[in-house]
């Protein structure tokens, strides 16, 4: 997997060079087609595992800006307005993560969003208790995290 990212990268890096501007178009552009002329030639059947967890990697990426653009113009709503809209709350979030990197990876990225806070994990690493900013509804925010970052971090790691 390690191979193909770093023929990726050579690819990308060639097609900088061809066009002739560092740009950041340029880099996308060419990972992307250095990504499907991997695609096209890949024949081993081992080494597909990278051509499936890219495209999930990219959209976790993309998932994690979008929630934390998405809260931080909520906090700093807040924040600039006279009345506070804030309903904070403590959750019990049974999680699927089990191993010590699971959790980890999982709490880590639940922490970095704003208003919300990992304020615990249970022993057996089958609960995490978060502290919410912004708590209107616990089985909504439980169903939220368990189809958007919990669901995804897995995908990638597992």
């Amino acid at each position: 997997m390690h191979r193909q990212f770093l023929m990726n990268l050579m690819l990308a890096s060639i097609w900088v060079a061809l066009t002739g501007e560092l740009l950041f178009q340029n880099l996308v552009f060419g990972f992307i087609l250095g990504f499907f002329l991997l695609w096209l030639m890949n024949r081993n059947e081992d080494d597909r595992r990278y051509f499936y967890q890219t495209p999930r990697i990219i959209s976790f990426i993309m998932y994690f800006f979008y929630e934390m653009i998405k809260a931080n113009m909520q906090v700093a709503f807040d924040v600039v307005t006279p009345r506070y809209f804030m309903q904070p709350g403590i959750v019990k979030y049974p999680t699927n993560a089990r191993t010590d990197f699971e959790v980890t990876m999982l709490s880590t990225i639940i922490s970095l969003t704003p208003g919300t806070l990992i304020i615990d994990i249970s022993e057996d690493r089958k609960v995490l208790y978060i502290h919410v900013m912004y708590l209107r509804d616990k089985d909504r925010f439980i169903q939220q995290l368990k189809n958007g970052f919990e669901r995804r971090l897995l995908d990638i790691i597992r």
